[in-house]
This record gives C-alpha cells, sequence and structure tokens, in this order.
C-alpha cells in the first residue's frame, strides 16, 4: 500500500490524465443506429418489452437497497451513520435507473435516452463519493458529494445539448463513466480499507464490464436463437451490480484495528 500522499497524488493524476487525454480525440457523436436494438418484439402493448421489463431489477435491488440503509440493520456496515449517505444515492439512482431506462426502452430516441443516463450518473458517483469516505476521509467524502453529483449530471446534459444544437459530443459522458469505473481499482490498490468483503467492489466492476460487452454484441447474441438480446442481458449483468453492492453492505464489518 502506498503512502497516503502518494496515492492522492497517482489517483488525481489518473483521473486529470483520462480527461484531458479525450479533448485530444475527435468529437464522439450518437451513433445514428444506436436506438435500433435487436429485440422489437412487443407483449401486452408494451414496446420492446424485454427491454423495458428487464429493468424491473434496477427498481427491486434500489428499494432493497434503500431499506437496508434506513431500515435494517446496517450498524455494522458503517462506522460512522453518515457513511450511508453516498449510499442513499447509489440505490435511489439504481431506483431511478429502471424508470429512466424502461422509458427510453419504451420509445426509444434521444430526448428519452437522456433520462436513462440521468440516475446512472447518480449511482456512478454515489459510489465514487463512498469509496472517498472509506478510503480517504469521510469529510472528504460528504463535501464531494454534491459537487460529484452535480458533474454527473452534467454530462449526460451537456451530451444532449450538444445534440440538439447538431454538433453531438459524447466525450465528456464517456470521461465521467470510465473515471468512476477506474476509481474502483484505484482505490482499492491506492488506499487501505476499513471494511472485509473488498473483493465484492472487484465484482461491481466485472458485471460493469460484462454488461458493456453485452450491449456491443446484442444483435449478435439475439441472432442465435432469437431468445434474448445482448441489451436485455446488459440490463440484467448491471443490475447486479446493485446487489452485489447490497450484499457488500450486509455482511461486511469494520477491519480489526492492528
Amino acid at each position: 500500500m502506498l503512502p497516503r500522499r502518494t496515492g492522492l497524488t497517482v489517483l488525481f493524476a489518473a483521473v486529470v490524465l483520462l480527461f484531458v487525454s479525450f479533448f485530444f480525440i475527435p468529437r464522439i457523436p450518437q451513433p445514428p443506429g444506436y436506438h435500433n436494438f435487436a429485440d422489437h418484439r412487443a407483449w401486452c402493448g408494451i414496446p420492446n418489452f424485454a427491454n423495458v421489463a428487464s429493468n424491473l431489477p434496477f427498481a427491486i435491488f434500489g428499494v432493497l437497497g434503500l431499506v437496508f440503509l434506513f431500515c435494517g440493520n446496517s450498524a455494522t456496515a458503517f462506522l460512522d451513520r453518515r457513511e450511508r449517505h453516498p449510499y442513499f444515492f447509489v440505490f435511489l439512482g439504481l431506483f431511478l435507473t429502471a424508470f429512466g431506462s424502461g422509458y427510453y426502452h419504451w420509445h426509444p430516441a434521444n430526448a428519452t435516452l437522456l433520462w436513462d443516463r440521468l440516475p446512472m450518473t447518480i449511482a456512478f458517483m454515489g459510489i465514487v463519493a463512498a469509496l472517498i469516505s472509506e478510503r480517504i476521509s469521510l469529510r472528504a467524502g460528504l463535501i464531494s458529494l454534491a459537487p460529484l453529483l452535480i458533474l454527473g449530471a452534467a454530462s449526460p446534459i451537456q451530451w444532449y445539448l450538444s445534440e440538439l444544437h447538431g454538433h453531438g459530443d459524447l466525450r465528456f459522458y464517456a470521461a465521467v463513466q470510465l473515471a468512476a469505473v477506474l476509481a474502483l481499482p484505484l482505490f482499492l490498490f491506492l488506499f487501505p480499507h476499513r471494511y472485509t468483503r473488498t473483493s465484492d467492489l472487484v465484482w461491481v466492476a466485472v458485471f460493469y464490464v460484462l454488461a458493456k460487452l453485452l450491449e456491443t454484441f446484442d444483435a449478435q447474441i439475439f441472432s442465435v436463437a432469437h431468445l434474448v438480446s445482448g441489451h436485455t442481458l446488459k440490463h440484467l449483468a448491471a443490475s447486479l451490480s446493485g446487489y452485489i453492492l447490497l450484499r457488500m453492505l450486509r455482511f461486511r464489518h469494520p477491519v480489526a484495528s492492528p
């Protein structure tokens, strides 16, 4: 484990390098065919039924997480009750993603895609603030929570406004999302842990990467047997990250001081 000051320097340098590098690459507009998903089947009057209904686990795990934070036995999950605050936004973001993504897949378009992406950034930034709280300092995590949430929400809004003005640009949104994912291994390797079950965070990253792969191969997966598409499986894989986080909080406990 690196000294704390060295770890902060590496973390800061990595994030700055990531954001700066995105502005040395050409503008990234939303691909015109992005909304053309493989599975268009409707059921019970619901268009794109599988892609709409597969968002239900987001709502389930979001609600279960919020209930655990405020009504469950979370005494061993947090050394300080204020550490719950970032996780509130994680599970709130998951819950809202069910509705935002369901709304988008009911009628895929840039205008509805904004409401799919907004709640996901809330969850991402909540995880980053939680890592700061638990691995750097609680004060730093609480202070950074609001700026991180604003930064996260600004990224899909900036993308949507750029599309409205005819020069769509996904670079800022992609940089924010990639920075949140990159934060997981950086925090795990650079800063000491205060709780057990650290490996669960690795699985959160694994299921995120799996979700992106399933999204990329949406049509190819659907073509195998025309039962389920890659995008439908993406929703299920991504929602499992919420389950893993909830399980981590339920069963973790503080690491004994040496």
